[in-house]
């Protein structure tokens, strides 16, 4: 299938965060044959040897795996990706993405504030498990710095924190010289306090979209509480944590404070799916698990939400005509379906772009025994 104009070439001058990448559009572009080249590579400029000799030890591996009508594609392709790939690093760059196939014109290059894992891949389609995973590890969060005077909110985006909005007051300019009581001042500093917090809600209301997962609470004294009392009960939900730190408290380690918290706060979601999942098939509900059936639940769309083992990895076969997909080992002659070409795959991915496809969402679990007694997959269905 020949992808669309519209996926051409996409090279944003800027970071992007793994949340921004359009998932869904990447899995919809295939092809029949291996003209899709997917390498990821950190871009920290200490381990450039290392990216250097994987990215020759692997182009040798994949030539060699490949037919002799697409070696020539395959290196035009090549050359495609390494430009993009020595383009200069740019501020708080972490690792860099690139999918590109030369037939089709198309080459697309992501810098991103986190680091990935090595891979290179030549495939009928973009290789997309690891920005998958990068993105159940790395959702977006807001994070509000806090004291009785100042409010800094922060939204942490792959890492790398945006200022959204920052707020102060100076009580002391407040308390004109010899002209009130101490009672009468603390009366007042205490309305403004409370003025100032009401804000600071606001600003989390309008500013934390639905996009983000939710707001870790940083700061000292006893602001914190004070706002946790202002707030609305959903945004109340909405609070990752509460954490004491200083308001000196430099940005990166304010960062490493708030991704513990996420992190933690995606892990127990995940949990919360898997047992919803095992509930699920103990209860006979709507609930499918192992490949066969999860895969059919998928192609018809009725699953809605796959969950997977983070690991997960499982070898099987596809026919890029009919998209026939199976586990076990490849037949010898062409699909028993339709006849047409087939190419080993790792049903983990497969699984993966037929979500994306369809709509459901995806959730990545941990170690899990129930998940790794089903075979590592399941699905909560629709209907």
């Amino acid at each position: 299938m020949e992808p669309k104009p519209k996926f051409g070439e996409l090279m944003p001058p800027h970071l992007m965060p793994v949340s921004e990448i359009d998932l869904k559009m990447l899995a919809e572009i295939y092809d029949e044959t291996d003209v899709y080249l997917s390498i990821y590579l950190p871009s920290d400029t200490r381990k450039e040897d290392a990216n250097s000799s994987f990215l020759r030890s692997r182009s040798r591996a994949v030539e060699k795996a490949l037919s002799r009508e697409l070696r020539d594609s395959f290196h035009e392709t090549l050359d495609l990706a390494r430009g993009a790939l020595e383009l200069p690093s740019i501020e708080g760059e972490r690792g860099r993405i690139v999918f590109a196939s030369a037939p089709h014109s198309f080459l697309h290059l992501y810098r991103i504030g986190v680091s990935p894992g090595r891979f290179i891949v030549m495939d009928t389609s973009p290789f997309l498990l690891p920005l998958a995973r990068l993105r159940d590890d790395y959702m977006d969060y807001g994070l509000l710095l806090l004291d009785s005077e100042e409010a800094r909110l922060f939204c942490v985006r792959s890492d790398v924190p945006e200022e959204m909005a920052h707020l102060s007051i100076d009580l002391m300019n407040k308390h004109k010289k010899g002209g009130w009581s101490q009672m009468r001042f603390n009366r007042l500093r205490r309305g403004a306090i409370k003025s100032f917090l009401a804000e600071v809600a606001e600003d989390m209301e309008r500013l934390c979209h639905d996009g983000v997962r939710g707001v870790v609470l940083v700061g000292p004294g006893e602001a914190k509480g004070q706002l946790m009392e202002m707030l609305s009960p959903s945004q109340r939900e909405r609070i990752l944590a509460t954490l004491d730190s200083s308001m000196k408290t430099p940005k990166g380690e304010l960062v490493r404070m708030g991704d513990k918290v996420a992190l933690e706060d995606e892990r127990e979601r995940s949990r919360a799916i898997s047992e919803r999942l095992r509930m699920a098939v103990l209860k006979g509900d709507l609930a499918a698990y192992g490949v066969d059936d999860v895969r059919e639940a998928l192609e018809g769309a009725r699953a809605n939400v796959l969950v997977m083992l983070k690991g997960l990895s499982i070898p099987g076969w596809i026919c890029e005509r009919c998209q026939n997909l199976r586990p076990g080992v490849r037949p010898l002659e062409g699909c028993p379906r339709c006849g047409g070409p087939i190419s080993i795959v790792d049903l983990a991915e497969e699984l993966l772009e037929l979500a994306l496809r369809t709509g459901a969402k995806v959730e990545f679990v941990e170690e899990d025994t129930f998940l790794e007694a089903i075979g590592g997959v399941g699905a909560l269905l629709r209907y």
